[in-house]
């Protein structure tokens, strides 16, 4: 069984006992989540697709942490000119666990 949800603009394939790391959100650490904008749902070969929601479904997860994301690194530089500038960022993530998907 799994479900694709819409997490904060962010599409996930998420199924029951899953980790996953989506844009940071709002909430302590060990609070319980919910979202209700589930886009599609397979549950054991029955696919049920929504038109764009589907009604009464819902995926109910629980927040892990609040993690930082791998370092990237911004490189900007003009030829010929002796510019250049180096930058770095991490970007912030809530780890969360999908306990369970009801239809």
């Amino acid at each position: 069984m799994y479900a694709i949800v819409n997490i904060a603009g962010k599409q996930f394939k998420v199924t029951k006992d899953q980790y996953i790391y989506a844009p940071k959100m709002q909430g302590d650490v060990d609070a319980s989540v919910e979202f209700d904008q589930v886009l599609l749902a397979d549950d054991n070969g029955t696919v049920s697709i929504g038109a764009p929601l589907l009604g009464g479904a819902k995926v109910s997860g629980k927040i892990l942490g609040h993690v930082k994301g791998d370092k990237v690194i911004v490189f900007k530089k003009k030829r010929r000119k002796g510019y250049k500038k180096k930058n770095g960022h991490r970007q912030d993530y809530t780890k969360i666990l999908i306990e369970n998907i009801s239809l």
